[in-house]
C-alpha cells in the first residue's frame, strides 16, 4: 500500500495540506459508496452501543445473577434461556460484548501506536542501527508461535488484569511496524522530505510531524485488523483459562458449554459464537471497505 504523493509542499517541507484534504474526501465518499462496509460499519456501532450501556451500567448488570432454574428454554424472561445454575445466557452474551470491545480498543490503539512509532523510526533510519533492533526484534518475535507466546506472557503476569493485553501488544505491533517501515522507506525519497532536510528540519521532527502522519491510510487498516485478531485471541485465552478472570467472555461461555453441550443444551455456545461470528464479520467487511478506500492508487 503507498501513500498518496505530494505534488506541493508548504514551508516546512511537508505535503500541502490541501492536497491531504482532497484525497481523504475522494476516500470518504468511497467508502460510503461501499454497502458491504458501511453495513459492516452499522453492525459494529450497534455492538459498540450495546458495550456503551454495559458500561453506564444500563443492562446486563444482572449477568452473575441467577434468575432462573436450570437449562430453562428461551422465553419473554430469558431470551437465550439460563446455564447449568440458572444465569440468564442474554445477559452473560451483552455482557461479553463490553469485554470484546474494552480488549479490542485497548489492544488495537496502543499495538498500532506501538509499531507505528517503531516501524516509522526503523525506516526512516533504515541501514542504522535503529533500524537494525527493530528489524532483528520483529524476528525474533516472529520466530515464536503466536498462540505459545501470548499464553507464555499471560501465564508469566497471572494475576495482573492487563496481562492478557501486554501478552496481544507485545506481538500485534509487529505487522503494523513491518507494513510502515516499508512505506517509511519510500517516503523518506520523496522530495518534501529533501526540503524538510534542506532547510534545517530535525530529523525526529520529520518522521514524526512531516512522514507519519502520511502513513494513517496503514495505521487505519490495521487498527483494524489488530481489534478483530485481538477479539478471537482473548476468546481462545479465555477458553484456555488464561484470558478474562473477574467478568464474562464469550471465551468462557464456550468453555462452559463444553458440558452442556453433552446434556444437549446450546445456549451458550450459540448464544457466544453468533454474537462473535457477527462482530468479527461486520469488522472484517468494515476493513475491507476502509483499504479499497484509501488505497491511494484508487483515491490519487
Amino acid at each position: 500500500m503507498n501513500a498518496p504523493a505530494a505534488s506541493a509542499v508548504d514551508a516546512n517541507g511537508a505535503p500541502a495540506a490541501s492536497r491531504r484534504e482532497t484525497l481523504w474526501h475522494k476516500a470518504l465518499w468511497k467508502l460510503r459508496r461501499d454497502r458491504a462496509g458501511m453495513a459492516g460499519l452499522a453492525v459494529v456501532m450497534l455492538y459498540f452501543l450495546a458495550a456503551i450501556g454495559v458500561w453506564l451500567g444500563w443492562w446486563a448488570t444482572g449477568w452473575a445473577e441467577v434468575a432462573g432454574g436450570k437449562w430453562e428454554a428461551p422465553s419473554a424472561a430469558h431470551w437465550f434461556g439460563t446455564n447449568l445454575i440458572g444465569q440468564d445466557i442474554f445477559a452473560r452474551s451483552v455482557y461479553s460484548i463490553s469485554t470484546a470491545f474494552e480488549v479490542g480498543l485497548v489492544v488495537a490503539v496502543l499495538a498500532t501506536l506501538l509499531g507505528g512509532v517503531l516501524g516509522a523510526l526503523a525506516g526512516f533510519f533504515a541501514g542504522r542501527f535503529t533500524d537494525e533492533l527493530v528489524v532483528w526484534l520483529m524476528g525474533v518475535l516472529d520466530s515464536i508461535p503466536f498462540y505459545l507466546l501470548v499464553a507464555a506472557i499471560a501465564f508469566a503476569m497471572a494475576g495482573n488484569p492487563y496481562a492478557m493485553h501486554v501478552a496481544m501488544i507485545s506481538t500485534f505491533w509487529i505487522t503494523t511496524a513491518r507494513l510502515v517501515r516499508g512505506e517509511v522507506i519510500k517516503l523518506r525519497q520523496l522530495e518534501f522530505v529533501e526540503a524538510a532536510h534542506a532547510i534545517g528540519v530535525p530529523e525526529y521532527t520529520i518522521v514524526f510531524r512531516h512522514i507519519l502522519p502520511n502513513t494513517l491510510h496503514i495505521l487505519l487498516v490495521q487498527s483494524t485488523i489488530t481489534f478483530v485478531a485481538a477479539i478471537k485471541s482473548e476468546v481462545i485465552l479465555s477458553f484456555l483459562g488464561l484470558g478474562v478472570k473477574d467478568g464474562m467472555s464469550w471465551g468462557l461461555m464456550i468453555a462452559e458449554s463444553t458440558i452442556e453441550v453433552l446434556a444437549g443444551f446450546f445456549g451458550n455456545f450459540l448464544a457466544a459464537s453468533l454474537l462473535m461470528f457477527g462482530l468479527v464479520m461486520a469488522f472484517n467487511f468494515l476493513s475491507d471497505a476502509l483499504q479499497d478506500a484509501l488505497d491511494p492508487r484508487q483515491v490519487s
